[in-house]
């Protein structure tokens, strides 16, 4: 995987994420899991199964008459980058303004903010 981000549709991270849960998986498991949350047509699945390839986010591996399917990136490393660039573009790089937004909007529920102060104490340990 470079270590440039690929550019992944909605769909795309839709069935990437189902194959995080569990892998390597067949089409038939991915579109069996996206069916559990609403209805995905078969021929759309494998059209995003392929594209995730061509993307080099998925490899495969054939096995008799099937392919099976596993993520060539993680889903902490793809979270990461998909963040550092949401905070980049809408906030400049910086997250004070995010977390704001949300506090004003009351949408920080109590445990947010217990879990922001225990990264921010966190960050002060480790950068003391």
């Amino acid at each position: 995987m470079t270590n440039q981000r690929p550019d992944i549709s909605n769909a795309e991270f839709d069935v990437l994420d189902v194959i995080w849960d569990d892998y390597p998986v067949t089409s038939n498991d991915v579109i069996a899991r996206l069916n559990q949350r609403k209805e995905w047509h078969e021929k759309t699945v494998k059209t995003l199964l392929g594209r995730l390839v061509k993307k080099e986010v998925l490899g495969f591996e054939k096995q008799q008459r099937q392919y099976l399917y596993s993520p060539l990136i993680a889903r902490e490393e793809y979270t990461k980058k998909e963040t550092s660039s949401f905070v980049s573009r809408l906030f400049k790089g910086k997250i004070a303004p995010m977390v704001a937004g949300f506090a004003n909007q009351n949408t920080l529920s109590k445990q947010d903010v217990e879990e922001l102060k225990a990264l921010i104490q966190q960050w002060e340990k480790d950068n003391d």
